[in-house]
């Protein structure tokens, strides 16, 4: 079972103690699709001293962990002639900022994603070199938006133009793979569950020798280690009764091991990402909530609605009341994640969000006209002290959303001139 840093592990000089490159950098990105109702997300004013959005208050204790990040865009995803599919290109585009072919044969061609660029370097030093994960199951291949190949639309990571990072949906199956047995090969999902419920639970198996390592530890190091332990417990438990709960919904079979709530999906797989992050298990993941286009409902806060088809919403107030609903309930998720990594801390005496890059946006601003300009973006964490945090910037538009990848990798300590449609660094962030 792999541990969290600890400060056993680090050298033993005062220097090396305080060196706060002694943390590792986390990068992570997280997608919530069909655009948003902006008059409701655009904060008021500029600068630090600006006024949260009703759809960002539940991010208002954490306004000095993000930035709000305005006037931002991915021409690529505009048709660019190419007609009709603009959710399509909203996810494939968002990472990767590069323009889609329109095709739904083998001939699928995009380019690599900055998930990707930083796992290619970060990976090497990690046992995983990335996590992949949505609320949607993966698909690769098939027709989807107007033309345009399932690939594009289920998958925001992507090794190169060819090849998608298809994202896990299934909590158990992302829990075993960050702690327990290596599930790429050898037996079916059902029977790697199957194998899972017979076992007892991971901690279990090491408790022994975390014992016993424990006894060579500092106070600092043991409590840490005890809040790691209860904190995958924890998570293990809840993962268990998502199997042992989860339920058929009316249009849709829950596979084995996901909750039939979609609040409760989202926090497991925040929480698995958590855990991956402070067990350095990986520095670079994506989690899609949800592909661009969903028609996924919220009964849940009251919204039976399904969300694309609201998205549409014809300027109408009753569904842009739904829509910033929606919103909200995606911004509060969020806050959880964050919440939970600041509760972490670090090797260097930081949290694990202090040493993180977390971008959550989407490719789509308002749904109905399918903007790709000024596109909603949070950049949340301190990355490991490179970055200032509690501002609103507005960068006036015409700014390729690309060039906060390519600021945000050299923060990693990775020199990429140019990634997708990239014109420069982003300043000031």
């Amino acid at each position: 079972m792999v541990l969290p840093p600890l400060e056993a592990m680090v050298s033993s000089s005062s220097a090396a103690k305080t060196n706060a490159g002694a943390a590792p950098k986390r990068m992570a990105f997280v997608y919530a699709p069909n655009g948003k109702n902006m008059e409701k997300w655009r904060p008021k004013g500029e600068g630090s001293n600006y006024t949260l959005s009703p759809t960002l208050e539940p991010l208002a204790a954490l306004k000095g962990d993000f930035q709000v990040l305005s006037g931002l865009d991915h021409r690529n995803a505009t048709n660019g002639g190419d007609g009709a599919g603009d959710h399509a290109r909203a996810n494939a585009t968002f990472l990767t900022g590069m323009r889609a072919k329109k095709t739904a044969g083998a001939d699928i061609s995009l380019g690599i994603s900055v998930d990707q660029v930083a796992a290619q370097q970060a990976g090497k030093l990690t046992r995983l070199p990335s996590l992949e994960l949505s609320c949607d199951a993966a698909r690769r291949s098939g027709k989807c938006d107007s033309g345009y190949s399932c690939a594009y639309q289920f998958n925001i990571s992507w090794r190169d133009r060819k090849v998608p990072m298809p994202p896990e949906a299934n909590p158990r199956l992302v829990f075993e793979r960050l702690f327990g047995k290596d599930t790429s090969g050898g037996g079916n999902k059902a029977e790697r569950l199957r194998q899972a419920r017979r076992n007892k639970s991971i901690l279990d198996f090491v408790m022994e020798d975390a014992k016993r390592l424990q006894s060579r530890l500092g106070g600092n190091d043991r409590q840490k280690l005890d809040e790691y332990f209860t904190a995958v417990r924890e998570t293990e438990r809840r993962v268990e009764n998502a199997e042992k709960f989860a339920a058929a919904s009316p249009d849709m079979k829950k596979p084995s091991g996901i909750p039939g709530s979609y609040k409760e999906h989202i926090r497991l797989l925040y929480d698995l990402s958590a855990l991956a992050f402070q067990s350095d298990t990986t520095r670079v993941s994506t989690f899609m909530m949800a592909h661009d286009g969903s028609n996924r409902n919220f009964r849940e806060i009251g919204v039976p609605d399904g969300h694309h088809s609201i998205s549409h919403h014809g300027r109408n107030r009753e569904k842009l009341e739904k829509i910033a609903k929606i919103d909200r309930f995606y911004i509060e998720q969020f806050s959880y994640f964050l919440n939970k990594l600041k509760g972490m801390k670090d090797v260097d005496g930081r949290s694990v969000l202090d040493n993180s890059m977390i971008v959550y946006g989407c490719g789509i601003a308002d749904g109905d006209r399918h903007d790709h300009h000024d596109l909603p973006v949070l950049l949340a964490g301190g990355g490991g002290g490179t970055l200032e945090r509690g501002r609103h910037l507005d960068f006036r538009g015409e700014v390729p959303l690309s060039n906060l990848y390519v600021t945000m990798l050299d923060k990693l300590g990775l020199e990429v001139s140019k990634l997708g449609d990239s014109t420069g660094a982003l300043p000031r962030v």
